[in-house]
């Protein structure tokens, strides 16, 4: 599976505050889409979401954004996401997203902490959206 699109669902989203890395990342076209078989929370106090393994039913909604050049970007992003930390924040990993046109090979960014998940700082958002309303 190749993947040069990303899935994005919180705070590299159109409108958020950090899609200017997104931007900064390179060239790419931006898709609506959907993940399911994750679950979304929010994390207080740093506002902002991440997605650990859920049941096949959860849904979350957001965008695909598709590089030019991958190669290029994930870096960029990568930084972001913390995944070159000891231990990482997030893990970059393959999935499929939904979109009206069909299914498509994404990376995604999994919440690499999820025994934070049960503590009070961690908000489960079910209706799959973020930020929370």
């Amino acid at each position: 599976m190749t993947a040069d699109h990303i899935f994005v669902y919180g705070t590299l989203k159109p409108g958020q505050r950090n899609h200017h890395i997104a931007t900064r990342a390179g060239p790419h076209t931006t898709r609506e889409a959907t993940l399911t078989g994750y679950h979304l929370y929010h994390l207080h106090p740093e506002n902002y979401p991440c997605i650990t393994p859920g049941p096949p039913d959860a849904t979350i909604h957001g965008y695909i954004l598709t590089y030019h050049d991958w190669h290029a970007a994930h870096p960029h992003l990568d930084q972001l996401e913390g995944t070159h930390l000891t231990p990482p924040l997030y893990h970059r990993q393959r999935a499929t997203a939904t979109t009206p046109h069909g299914p498509q090979h994404v990376w995604i960014y999994t919440y690499a902490h999820p025994h934070r998940l049960t503590t009070p700082t961690a908000t489960h958002l079910p209706h799959g959206h973020w930020p929370p309303s």
